[in-house]
């Protein structure tokens, strides 16, 4: 089985549409497993639009509630892209997720601080480690795909990735 890492930020346009296209293309790729790094594009206290941090704790706290992750991901991206849910309320948050998880154990989590190193050290990961630049971005055996800044990747980019 390949390991395919995926980076990316709920608020990113452009991760969303990777996302769509990854999303299109896996089903042709049985042998790989997705392992999703989420990560702000923009973390504070950079001034830039909205901050993800919730959202990124969000798929933290998914994780360990046994979630399936993609169905997560697909409504993070709906709540923060199409339905522009306030993304920096946990109250928000915990609202819009309220059929997958207790909606006041959600909130709590995100109020807690418990997954504030846990965002640092993603973040950390992408940037530092991983070398990424602009989000979304793709690592597999030693090969990597960046997103060009304000463009994004393209479906055959990433379809030509998965191939290689």
């Amino acid at each position: 089985m390949r390991k395919l890492e995926v980076f990316f930020d709920y608020a990113c346009p452009y991760c969303l549409k990777g996302h769509e296209y990854l999303m299109e293309l896996l089903p042709e790729y049985s042998g790989i497993e997705v392992i999703w790094n989420s990560c702000e594009a923009h973390p504070r206290p950079e001034v830039y639009g909205r901050y993800s941090d919730l959202c990124v704790q969000g798929l933290l706290y998914a994780l360990e509630q046994g979630a399936d992750l993609t169905v997560f991901n697909e409504r993070m991206y709906k709540a923060a892209l199409k339905d522009k849910i306030d993304i920096e309320s946990p109250e928000a948050l915990a609202e819009y997720f309220k059929d997958m998880f207790d909606p006041a154990a959600f909130c709590e989590a995100l109020k807690s601080g418990k997954y504030e190193k846990a965002v640092l050290e993603a973040n950390d990961y992408a940037y530092e480690k991983s070398g990424v630049w602009f989000v979304p971005s793709y690592r597999m055996e030693g090969h990597k795909l960046d997103a060009a800044g304000g463009v994004g990747v393209t479906r055959a980019q990433l379809e030509e990735f998965l191939k290689s």
